[in-house]
């Protein structure tokens, strides 16, 4: 399976520059997403879709993975549409996995564990969700919850699609992880602050 990580927005909120070349721990960001996705068994090529906001981006992906990595530059601004654009000029066939940049605690392992229930599951598409309360765990207050049968969940920013139906509405398996890994995207500097004590003990 292929994998496509959005690094096309600018992170404003967290006011410091292109979001995936903020640095955690001397590394930036989206290394930690790319570096995982490639140490994953079930992960085959990665790409990387960039925007006209996050030049810098594609530099350093282009200077860290010398050509390993391959970026796809897509127009920006409309996020479904760039991540269509990225999945047919990948030439993605079969499943294609659909990543934020901005989630550095997650390992090759919850990786894998999430292509295999897709493949369990059987459905072209799959999401994946965290319990509202585990992110309350970590201290994070999302800004986007569902209620899946009476059940408040957090969109953790990791899908898979079938890229043969991207430009289709897909049924869609609602996989939801008690993980605290998944619960932390860094939109905040209090964000980039949890992720680096997590990180450090």
């Amino acid at each position: 399976m292929d994998a496509i990580v959005m690094a096309g927005g600018f992170g404003q909120r967290l006011g410091m520059g292109e979001k995936p070349c903020v640095e955690l721990l001397g590394k930036p960001l989206i290394a930690y997403v790319i570096d995982t996705l490639r140490a994953a068994k079930g992960i085959d090529r990665v790409f990387v879709a960039v925007s006209p906001v996050t030049p810098k981006t594609e530099i350093m992906i282009h200077e860290r993975y010398k050509g390993e990595v391959r970026v796809i530059r897509t127009f920006g601004g409309n996020y479904v549409g760039d991540m269509i654009y990225a999945v047919e000029t990948a030439g993605a066939t079969g499943p294609v996995m659909i990543i934020m940049s901005d989630l550095p605690l997650i390992d090759p392992e919850l990786i894998d564990l999430v292509i295999e229930r897709y493949k369990e599951e059987g459905k072209p598409a799959l999401s994946v969700y965290v319990p509202i309360n585990v992110c309350k765990g970590v201290g994070i207050r999302p800004d986007t919850v569902f209620n899946k049968d009476g059940k408040l969940i957090v969109p953790a920013g990791i899908n898979i699609l079938d890229s043969s139906q991207i430009r289709k509405e897909q049924e869609d398996f609602n996989l939801i992880l008690d993980n605290p890994k998944l619960a932390i995207n860094v939109n905040t500097v209090e964000d980039l602050q949890r992720c680096r004590d997590l990180l450090q003990v």
